[in-house]
């Protein structure tokens, strides 16, 4: 029997859309009806002669499958297409090209406002989602004290959900959908609108179903999120699928768009370096404590950031700064150039290489990110912002002698420090037995 229960073959999905053509010449002169007819078709609000079709496709030859037991994350810019296949799969919409298969009952939460029936109380919308689903009333009463309890909407729970706020609403279609044993759940971002306790217990939620053989299918732009419920994840880029595989992984493919992960970037081409009207960045550097580029760096020893940049206007105040960014794609620290030979004093036009070093046993092993900003004070304007501009690999030692110490096993937090400890035998527990004679 096969264990498949998403199955997506060479999915490809056309929308077309209107678009205005362009004015020919003399629609505007002429009888006044065609002087008004000119000036709407320039706004875009004449339809039929003064429009064309264009094609777009936000889905392009999509594949993949997923087993009974998989939690796979599915991650990608606004306009990637993650809520074209989501619709494709909960059969909301037909794809143009390809088919989707579906193996199982299917559980859907994708947007607030969808699912529920907005005149009928909560309880009435639970015992609707049991009956569309498949289950009789004794499975659902089971379920029902349960799924309230989730949701902590027992106060609401025979108010109509149209006076439901988001959040609650939200609990309680999601608690629904989770615990009415769906054997597949495609969940999307709509869990953004929960408290952080909410979204926890959602986490933990889709973690153990996936433990109990079910399948979830989760998209989110919460990297965080996506890497510590999924071992998989797969980046959709323009429709495409541009990686399935380890989800921490997949976020360094995601994070990486746009920009090479290296340890070095440097822009020979000066119109093509992120620039303001006052200063123009040149190159980021990541260097071992012996000078080189380094892309890998022992967690033991020191690295060293360079920015150079460049002040094409003199008599600013700058404050450049990096953010140094995890694999989620959360800030581990920001560090500022306070040297004060330059703090608060304005600058003479020039090259300038700002350097700041960090110290070894501070990160964490994995991919850090490094994205650079430089901001004039007085006025505050931002002069670029480069996010991950370069990136490095933090590797640790099993010698023992980092803050890992003997433990072998997998470190979690930001930051990784080895901090002196200092522990001292205070006493020996005397012996509550007395010494044979």
């Amino acid at each position: 029997m096969s264990n498949v229960r998403i199955r997506v073959e060479n999915i490809s999905k056309k929308y077309l859309i209107s678009v205005k053509k362009k004015a020919e010449e003399g629609t505007s002169s002429g009888s006044g009806g065609n002087r008004i007819k000119g000036v709407l078709a320039q706004c875009g609000l004449m339809s039929g002669q003064d429009l064309m079709k264009e094609e777009l496709w936000p889905l392009k030859n999509v594949s993949f499958e997923i087993n009974s037991g998989e939690v796979v994350g599915i991650i990608g810019r606004n306009g990637a297409g993650k809520s074209t296949l989501l619709k494709i799969l909960s059969r909301i919409t037909e794809p143009t090209d390809g088919r989707a298969e579906i193996f199982g009952r299917v559980g859907t939460l994708l947007e607030v406002g969808t699912g529920f029936h907005p005149e009928l109380t909560g309880r009435e919308n639970i015992y609707l989602s049991g009956i569309i689903l498949g289950m009789k009333r004794t499975e659902i009463d089971r379920k029902f004290d349960e799924i309230v309890e989730f949701a902590g909407v027992s106060k609401f729970i025979d108010t109509p959900v149209k006076r439901y706020s988001s959040g609650m609403y939200v609990r309680l279609a999601f608690a629904v959908g989770a615990h009415l044993e769906p054997e597949i759940l495609i969940v999307d971002e709509v869990l953004a609108v929960g408290d952080a306790q909410f979204q926890k217990k959602c986490l933990d939620k889709m973690r153990l179903m996936g433990s109990e053989g079910r399948t979830v299918l989760f998209v989110s732009h919460n990297l965080e999120a996506v890497t510590r419920l999924c071992d998989r994840a797969i980046v959709l880029r323009g429709g495409s699928v541009v990686y399935d595989g380890p989800s921490h992984e997949a976020v360094k493919a995601y994070l990486g768009e746009g920009a090479p992960s290296l340890a070095v970037r440097e822009w020979s081409e000066p119109s093509k370096a992120p620039s303001g009207n006052v200063v123009r960045l040149r190159a980021v550097r990541v260097k071992a404590e012996n000078g080189r580029v380094a892309e890998v760096v022992d967690i033991r020893r020191p690295i060293r950031i360079e920015m150079d940049y460049e002040v094409l206007v003199p008599g600013f105040k700058l404050l450049p700064h990096l953010h140094l960014l995890n694999e989620a794609g959360e800030i581990i620290f920001i560090t500022q150039d306070l040297d004060p030979t330059w703090r608060g004093r304005p600058r003479p036009a020039g090259f300038y290489r700002g350097c700041v070093e960090i110290p070894g046993n501070l990160l964490s092993e994995g991919t850090t990110y490094v994205s650079c900003y430089c901001p004039t004070t007085d006025p505050e304007s931002f002069q670029f912002d480069g996010p991950s501009i370069v990136a490095f690999q933090v590797v640790d030692s099993l010698d023992g002698d980092s803050a890992r110490g003997d433990y072998v096993g997998p470190m979690y937090g930001y930051v990784r420090p080895l901090l002196k400890w200092r522990t001292q035998l205070i006493e020996i527990e005397a012996s509550t037995s007395a010494p044979s004679s």
